[in-house]
């Protein structure tokens, strides 16, 4: 009379503890599994072998580490080179202008290979071909100097406490590569005001 049926006893499904709202989300570990995780985490290699595994793998989250920060411009994984504010600040000073130094490679290289190829055939062309040279010269010196210029100019009125010193040579050296071959990769777009 009193007893349950069949359908009753399967639909009555124990429901699943709620987690508590601000909580972590997952049990607490006993005493046990939180010293054997801690221990396992200072535990000293048996032989040469694992020391070597051990420092590969550390070494290879460390080298993703860096290179997941060049490509998201992560300050705290960054080398100590490219750290810092003012790094930042001046890499988007760069990004954010169009260099000659960036393009005188390319412009080099098609100079020099239409006076390799076709001086020959055209003396006239190799007395042009040096003044082309000579220009590129000058107007890379011009860009060098209005860079180091602007740059030291901007970060004094951004950062007065700040040194600026050998600002100038890092700037000149990101110029030097083309935009997308840049690392850390660029934060700004051209013609954008860096911040």
């Amino acid at each position: 009379m009193f007893r349950r049926t069949k359908s009753e006893t399967a639909t009555t499904v124990p429901a699943e503890p709620q987690p508590k709202p601000g909580g972590k989300g997952r049990p607490t570990p006993s005493r046990r599994e939180a010293e054997a995780a801690r221990k396992a985490a200072f535990r000293k290699p048996r032989n040469r072998k694992e020391a070597a595994a051990i420092r590969r793998e550390k070494v290879r989250t460390e080298r993703s580490k860096v290179q997941a920060a060049m490509q998201t411009g992560d300050d705290r994984y960054l080398p100590t080179a490219d750290k810092g504010p003012v790094r930042r600040f001046a890499r988007d000073y760069v990004d954010a202008r169009y260099s000659v130094m960036e393009f005188a490679l390319p412009v080099l290289l098609v100079v020099s290979l239409i006076g390799v190829v076709f001086s020959p055939q055209y003396p006239w062309l190799a007395g042009l071909v040096n003044l082309l040279f000579l220009a590129m010269v000058l107007l890379i010196g011009a860009d060098w100097f209005l860079l180091s210029a602007g740059l030291k100019k901007a970060v004094a009125l951004k950062f007065p406490k700040e040194s600026s010193k050998g600002l100038g040579f890092y700037a000149v050296r990101r110029t030097m590569q083309m935009r997308r071959w840049r690392m850390p990769k660029p934060m700004v777009k051209r013609g954008e005001k860096p911040s």
